[in-house]
């Protein structure tokens, strides 16, 4: 695939979906790694531009057997100012355990989609008359195997109680949270605080505070 094609699809790509997706260029070809961003269109949602440097994921790539390097589609990443997005990550090569050449990055900001997520489903799915049928509302309890699931369906179970993606919480909305996470057990989960702390964003010993406003 030449880069004139790949840039035409990036192209084709961010018009499609308009301006709340982003579609970026990497080059791995270049000997200086420094300034990989060669194209990028709506640089907005993550404030990058042509000549950054770049990702985490630029780098890890670089580190592994192109065998062992597949296509990342559909996963959730967090700009630092704190939009939501979901990202996939497409790497182009002439041969299929060649060489990584150049990546593909699209970044779409689902954050609005996030915040009215829960008051579109209660609008179409919530009975409010309990008298009609009183569990019609509620979600079905996913069965879980492991305690890792279950602490990864208490952190859903406490975001969706606010009503709100984490990046558009309050300090109050993370501390309503966190203490439904304490009340729900989650913390007894081995290693939970490095998890809800990473999650909420927020340093252990915040964490530790908003456990314990609870208390006071």
């Amino acid at each position: 695939m030449t880069l004139t094609f790949l840039k035409q699809i990036a192209k084709a790509l961010s018009v499609q979906f308009g301006s709340d997706c982003e579609v970026v260029i990497h080059d791995l070809t270049r000997k200086s790694i420094g300034k990989s961003i060669i194209y990028i269109e709506n640089g907005h949602i993550t404030n990058r531009q042509i000549g950054d440097g770049p990702s985490q994921i630029v780098i890890e790539t670089l580190k592994k057997d192109p065998a062992k390097v597949h296509d990342q589609l559909g996963y959730l990443t967090r700009t630092d100012g704190g939009k939501t997005l979901k990202s996939s990550t497409v790497f182009v090569r002439e041969s299929e355990d060649g060489p990584v050449q150049y990546i593909l990055g699209i970044n779409y900001d689902i954050t609005r989609f996030l915040y009215f997520q829960d008051a579109i489903r209660a609008l179409i799915t919530e009975n409010t008359d309990s008298s009609v049928n009183p569990s019609y509302h509620q979600e079905p309890t996913r069965i879980q195997t492991n305690v890792e699931d279950i602490l990864d369906e208490l952190i859903l179970q406490s975001v969706s109680i606010i009503g709100k993606p984490v990046s558009l919480m309050t300090k109050e909305e993370k501390i309503e949270a966190i203490q439904f996470l304490n009340s729900s057990g989650a913390f007894l989960i081995t290693r939970a605080g490095d998890k809800v702390s990473q999650y909420f964003g927020i340093s252990k010993y915040t964490l530790y505070n908003y456990i314990k406003a609870d208390q006071q």
